[in-house]
């Protein structure tokens, strides 16, 4: 029933939405029209952010540089009893959401989804945000060139969700 429901909830509220336009006699065509042009120009303004984050996070994959902080990190990991897995997780997902995504089917593959690590992965994802993609995008998309405090804050709710799945995962699934 749900189903049913949710397929057709979507016809009948752009049926609505006409209606709506037809009583208080709008020339819907020329609206929507209008509202095309404007996503055109919104892309196009945001063409350059995109392909420059989309340019540095290959150049951060394909470096090595993800390799070299999982290096470095791993002994402070090791102290803490936080699984190896995640490191990378940790890394990616404020940079990309395609990456971060790759990196928890392969932990999903390699390690059982019930697992602790499939476990703290899936809750980290779910926790976190793709923030710089987020801010390279919509803050680029209104023109905005000072986002140092967004930033700041982005990462450390990012870092907050992180934690959060690591620590709620101990707690909860050990």
């Amino acid at each position: 029933m749900l189903d049913y429901i949710s397929d057709a909830l979507i016809p009948i509220i752009i049926l609505l939405i006409l209606l709506y336009g037809k009583k208080k006699k709008v020339n819907m065509y020329d609206v929507f029209a209008e509202g095309t042009k404007e996503s055109i120009n919104t892309a196009l303004s945001v063409f350059p952010n995109l392909i420059t984050m989309l340019i540095a996070i290959g150049i951060f994959r394909n470096s090595g540089l993800l390799d070299f902080i999982i290096s470095l990190l791993s002994p402070v990991l090791n102290t803490l009893q936080i699984p190896e897995e995640i490191l990378p997780l940790a890394i990616m997902r404020p940079i990309s959401g395609s990456g971060s995504t790759a990196i928890l089917s392969d932990i999903l593959i390699n390690n059982h989804p019930d697992s602790l690590v499939g476990k703290m992965a899936s809750t980290m994802m779910g926790s976190t945000e793709t923030t710089f993609y987020v801010i390279a995008l919509y803050l680029g998309s209104i023109g905005v060139k000072k986002h140092k405090y967004t930033l700041k804050a982005s990462l450390l709710a990012d870092l907050s969700g992180m934690v959060a799945s690591i620590v709620i995962s101990y707690i909860l699934f050990t």
